[in-house]
């Protein structure tokens, strides 16, 4: 790997990020990513960097019910340090009963709850940025799994957006909400549910947000494509640590570059088109040892590619048959096509990556906007409105 290094900076003073019992010296936060942040990809970052690194989000009932795919969604390597679980979740009584289990069972030490999913087949049924909207239902579930977490001393916390538009933002409310249910840490994405992922990201949002909670951790995402980024955002809004989410997709070393930003360092990973190539196939491996299925592993691999790829001189043809590898002996071979000594193209390998949609009315259950609280047909609904779905 290229590594560039400059004078040294001067050195971010952000002390270490204090979760309960965790301390994590490089206060950056791997969002979780349905079928990217798996225990493949958790590796490939950590190896780079400092942080905490959080597992895809499962569904409350799923793990409740113990499906294979949950069960391993929440696997972790014996060398990760933290075992990070985030959970999805719509009724209290499921996300409890899905704390309680993963605390009984110390299958965690870190659990995250998610409010913050855009997808529609998620807030349709009222879940994750639609959530918070409901005061009554999200203290419930907030406090509920605090209650379970904190009987195993896991220190618990939410991600949460925005709000669900400009007309309807939660973040404050549901912020001091969280803060007085007990949770270690709130991380705010500075966009609305209508937003997913375009635009740019409301950093005075997190500010203000920082501002309103002086007593507890607050951590911003959203729009963190580089180190630099990330000591702006901290520079700018004051909070105790970043989360980064589709910055890293394809940028495994960004884990790295944050890690020497915030020791002060200018030192940054410039890798060569071997490199990537070097660094996609190590993945491959790594994901074949995840699924213990190549077929498998070779085709979660193929989004990777247009990451990882992004900006460097390769062939469309190649890109395409790079999108298509069925095996490692494939993926090998055509791997070594590249042009090796292809440098590192700058700022066209930087950036904003993955789809962004576009702003977009939510969908929301029936009626949902009308009261920040639950009305009789809505509690009954929510009941069975657990989906097995993943999302951030």
């Amino acid at each position: 790997m290229t590594v560039v290094a400059t004078p040294p900076a001067p050195k971010l003073e952000l002390p270490p990020l204090k979760l309960g019992p965790i301390t994590v010296d490089t206060p950056v936060i791997l969002a979780p990513m349905a079928g990217i942040t798996n225990s493949a990809f958790r590796r490939l970052c950590r190896e780079y960097g400092g942080g905490l690194y959080v597992a895809e989000m499962v569904t409350s009932r799923a793990l409740v019910e113990r499906t294979p795919e949950s069960l391993r969604i929440i696997s972790h390597d014996d060398d990760e340090k933290v075992r990070s679980v985030q959970l999805y979740g719509v009724d209290p009584v499921t996300v409890g009963q899905a704390v309680r289990m993963l605390v009984d069972e110390d299958r965690a030490d870190h659990i995250d709850l998610n409010f913050g999913c855009p997808v529609p087949k998620v807030t349709r049924r009222g879940g994750g940025s639609a959530l918070p909207w409901k005061i009554d239902l999200f203290t419930s579930i907030v406090q509920t799994a605090v209650r379970e977490a904190s009987k195993g001393g896991i220190p618990l916390t939410i991600k949460m957006r925005k709000g669900i538009d400009e007309d309807h933002l939660t973040y404050l409310d549901a912020g001091r909400i969280a803060r007085d249910s007990g949770v270690a840490a709130v991380a705010l994405h500075g966009r609305t549910a209508s937003q997913f992922y375009s635009g740019q990201a409301d950093w005075s949002a997190i500010a203000r947000l920082r501002e309103a909670l002086p007593d507890v951790p607050v951590l911003g995402n959203g729009d963190i494509w580089s180190a630099e980024d990330a000591v702006r955002m901290v520079r700018e809004t004051g909070v105790d640590g970043v989360v980064v989410g589709r910055g890293c997709q394809g940028r495994p070393w960004l884990f790295g570059d944050l890690q020497a930003a915030f020791e002060g360092s200018d030192t940054r990973h410039k890798p060569n088109l071997q490199q990537v190539a070097e660094g996609v196939y190590r993945h491959a491996e790594l994901m074949v040892e995840t699924f213990g299925d190549e077929g498998k592993a070779l085709r979660e691999i193929r989004k990777h590619m247009a990451w990882y790829f992004k900006g460097y001189v390769v062939g469309g043809e190649l890109r395409t048959r790079l999108a298509l590898v069925s095996s490692l002996q494939v993926l090998r071979e055509t791997l070594a096509e590249l042009d090796q000594d292809s440098p590192y193209p700058g700022v066209d390998a930087e950036g904003p990556r993955g789809r962004a949609g576009s702003p977009k009315k939510p969908a929301l259950p029936k009626d949902w906007l009308l009261s920040r609280q639950m009305d009789a047909d809505q509690t009954r609904d929510i009941a069975a409105a657990e989906l097995d779905v993943s999302g951030g």
